[in-house]
Order: structure tokens, then C-alpha cells, then sequence
């Protein structure tokens, strides 16, 4: 298991959609990269700048990501990102 460390926070990216809403079927290339990740586990906080950082969010939660934060990583043949908290822009409710 991933355990980050500080303010990180350790997400899984949601699949992008396959289908329009109005009903037709995207292929690979035309579907957009999806900003909306899962969080798979979190850091416990502590000072980031000399100032006191909470953790907001939570495993479990559904979140939306800025386009081009966080680290890739592959492991145990899965896909994540390791990101700050500060580049988790909203809750996806």
C-alpha cells in the first residue's frame, strides 16, 4: 500500500467517458483526459512552509484535479498520482 507522506495525496485517475450524452460512442483519441481522480490514500498534514496544513480530503473522496499536477507512478501494475493537496482544485460530489 501507498502511504504518502506530508500533504500528499495519492489518487487513481477515473475512466475517461466512452459515450456523448447524447449517446455516441468516443474513440480512444477523441476522449478527453479526465480530471477526476479517486483518492486512494492521504498524508497526515504537518507544516508545509512553516505553516500548519490540514488534511480536506479523504479516502474515498471523488476530486478534480488541475490538468497537469502530481507525479505518475505505476505500482503493483496500477496507475496513480501522487499530488499536494493544493492541486486538488474542487470535491466532485
Amino acid at each position: 500500500m501507498l502511504k504518502p507522506l506530508g500533504d500528499r495525496v495519492v489518487v487513481k485517475m477515473c475512466e475517461a467517458e466512452e459515450t456523448t450524452k447524447s449517446g455516441i460512442i468516443l474513440s480512444s483519441g477523441s476522449k478527453e483526459k479526465p480530471q477526476i481522480a479517486e483518492v486512494i490514500a492521504v498524508g497526515p498534514g504537518g507544516k508545509v512552509d512553516g505553516e500548519t496544513v490540514e488534511m480536506q480530503v479523504k479516502k474515498g473522496d471523488k476530486v478534480v484535479l488541475n490538468k497537469y499536477a502530481g507525479t505518475e507512478i505505476k505500482y503493483e501494475g496500477e496507475d496513480y498520482i501522487i499530488v499536494k493537496q493544493s492541486d486538488i482544485l474542487a470535491l466532485a460530489e
